[in-house]
């Protein structure tokens, strides 16, 4: 009696599974960016942190500073969501008050110290505004659902740059304020929240 052909080794990972692999990586590289800086760290070391092989690594990035996407991607699909959950006549504000109030931080733990690197480091730079860049499609789409507008009408993309614009020019703010020393965890999250809250209020005004 043979034995029945079919599919051997490790089962197909989940979606679930390849998302939470793909975050462990980033802080992964993240800790060691910070540790040791970018160009001393290489696909092997962010294996080992995580468990994985380089080839893994490479198999789900294709460059060491692209690791670091999913941390800022997170805030960004927080904000996405959030725009969605934005009633008419409603303050924009208001949209966003579930993020505040879920003790959470909006853009990861992690990222702060991430979006300090980036003003020494090209590649991570180009990381964090290339995410900026492809997240502006989804703003629109989100700003025009609600408007009920149609795809080809040029004020949500407009109204998701300037919401873009605010909100990666708060995030950069804070996370540059966030270096002082003696700031525990509350008071940096609270200043976060302070900090966005402005960024949207100030947006709001050019949007409807």
């Amino acid at each position: 009696m043979t034995a029945a052909r079919g599919r051997t080794g490790r089962p197909p990972l989940t979606d679930e599974r390849k998302s939470a692999v793909r975050l462990e990586i980033a802080r992964a590289a993240v800790g060691l960016f910070i540790a040791q800086g970018v160009a001393a760290t290489t696909g092997e070391q962010i294996g080992r942190a995580v468990g994985v092989s380089a080839r893994t690594v490479w198999r789900y990035f294709p460059t060491k500073e692209s690791c670091v996407r999913p941390l800022f991607s997170t805030g960004i699909d927080t904000v996405t969501a959030a725009l969605r959950q934005w009633r008419p006549g409603r303050p924009l504000q208001e949209a966003f008050d579930h993020v505040w109030t879920a003790g959470e931080e909006p853009v990861g733990p992690d990222v702060g110290a991430l979006l300090r690197l980036t003003r020494s480091e090209p590649g991570l730079r180009a990381v964090w505004l290339q995410t900026h860049d492809e997240a502006e499609p989804a703003f629109a789409r989100a700003l025009a659902e609600r408007a009920g507008l149609p795809d080809d009408d040029v004020r949500p993309a407009v109204w998701a740059a300037m919401l873009n614009a605010a909100l990666r020019a708060a995030v950069e703010h804070h996370a540059y304020r966030a270096a002082e020393p003696d700031s525990g965890p509350a008071t940096v999250q609270a200043d976060l929240a302070d900090t966005l809250r402005a960024a949207l209020a100030l947006a709001a005004v050019g949007l409807t």
